[in-house]
């Protein structure tokens, strides 16, 4: 019998004959494979998965006129789809455009945001609203508005617009956006800063009139019935402004224009949103200045930066435990082998030969533990996906091989102490205990 048939055949024996002491071994590596690829699996979906729940809670990123122009003109029709097909490029993105107006009622100034509602409504789906959304002759107010006006779904309300409210809006809009921004709000937020404008200068005495509809006289209340449709309470800036359709805010100003403020909600983030930004921003056909919303963007990057780091620091307590799992196992297996050991040095066989047989059955040890590991690892990861995201997850094929790789060097790596200690046993010992 030749030396490598020897080897095998002895191989053989010490991974099938002794099943007990293999399938300790197995399960350790198996144990260990199945934590670290569920835990790795998750960490590398973690951020898309993540980037895409945080998209349910408004935009990552907004456009704005970017010249005197522009903003008194708004943000044509065309241009936002130019910009939107822009950012789309290789990203799922939800958009939706403003017009800001001010408006009165009751001689209070408010400010009213005509927008497409079936936009709106996709973007923002964590707007809690009571009722239903605007409509044809229909309004949607924030909760300060209906407490400040003490109205309920179903209420009417005579909505003015005044033409030096919308001088002040026109004036005033433009730095209110650009505070808004610095302190990392959304659109709303520039909306509420001008408001706070139009209280002062649209009291002054010197007023036009358009359309016979707009009136100098700060205490007059004529204007446009609205029905309030419903009431949207979110917490935030929405809860002071009013919403309308499109249609109507263009009807009630008499005069039609784009959009004040464009939001999109855009599946990235970090660098990658950044990168968007300064395309659209070196982008001079446009004629429109982008920005992110920092406040939404810098809590998604720090909660998904918290969830990875604590899926690697569990990661690296797992791999420690397997090494010590592994390498507990395969030192009972060399222990329980001692006798065997020096037999076969006190027959000539070298401390080499010995130790490359150890080697190679901690090996298939690991690659029978990382097979079964990954599978059942894979497994629990798309079930925590499933429960958690509400989303399948593919498998990663890359990570698959790696965890087979990890899972025989650890078995490798953990056997070498014992392995160690059993090539220096001396057989003259061994033989006169027997």
């Amino acid at each position: 019998m030749t030396n490598r048939k020897m080897f095998f055949t002895m191989l053989w024996g010490a991974v099938f004959r002794r099943r007990s002491r293999a399938m300790m071994a197995v399960i350790a590596s198996l144990v260990g494979a199945a934590t670290l690829f569920c835990l790795a699996s998750v960490c590398v979906a973690v951020p898309q998965q993540m980037n895409e729940e945080m998209r349910a809670y408004g935009a990552n990123l907004i456009v704005t006129p970017a010249s005197a122009t522009g903003k008194s003109q708004g943000i044509d029709t065309a241009t936002v789809r130019n910009v939107t097909a822009l950012i789309g490029a290789g990203h799922s993105v939800k958009s939706a455009a403003y017009r800001y107006e001010s408006v009165r009622i009751n001689s209070a100034p408010y400010t009213i945001a005509g927008v497409d509602v079936k936009a709106v409504r996709a973007l923002n789906r964590h707007w809690n609203v009571t009722g239903d959304w605007p409509g044809s002759d229909n309004v949607m107010v924030g909760r300060d508005v209906a407490d400040a006006l003490g109205v309920k779904v179903g209420s009417r309300v005579t909505i003015g617009y005044r033409a030096a409210d919308a001088s002040a809006s026109a004036s005033s809009s433009a730095s209110a956006k650009s505070d808004s921004d610095e302190s990392t709000e959304t659109a709303e937020s520039s909306a509420q800063g001008t408001q706070s404008t139009q209280t002062t200068q649209g009291e002054q005495t010197t007023q036009a009139t358009e359309n016979g509809r707009v009136s100098s006289d700060i205490m007059d209340n004529n204007g446009t019935e609205f029905r309030i449709s419903g009431i949207v309470d979110t917490g935030g800036n929405e809860d002071s402004i009013i919403y309308a359709t499109t249609a109507d805010v263009a009807k009630l100003a008499g005069s039609k224009r784009g959009a004040d403020v464009v939001e999109y909600s855009v599946n990235a983030m970090g660098d990658e949103l950044n990168a968007i930004v300064n395309r659209i921003n070196k982008n001079t056909n446009t004629a429109v200045k982008a920005q992110t919303v920092t406040r939404i963007t810098s809590s998604d990057t720090r909660i998904i930066a918290m969830l990875q780091t604590l899926f690697w620091i569990v990661s690296l307590v797992v791999l420690v435990l397997t090494l010590v799992g592994v390498g507990t196992t395969i030192s009972s297996i060399v222990s329980q082998r001692r006798n065997e050991i020096g037999l076969r040095k006190a027959l000539g066989a070298d401390s080499r030969a010995i130790g490359v047989e150890f080697y190679v059955e901690s090996g298939i040890y690991g690659l029978i533990g990382g097979l079964l590991g990954t599978a059942i690892g894979y497994v629990l990861a798309r079930v925590l996906c499933s429960t958690v995201f509400g989303r399948a997850l593919g498998l990663n094929w890359l990570l698959c091989v790696g965890s087979l790789l990890l899972s025989v060097a650890i078995a490798v790596i953990a056997s070498i102490p014992p392995v160690r200690r059993a090539t220096r046993i001396d057989p003259a010992i061994v033989l006169r205990e027997e």
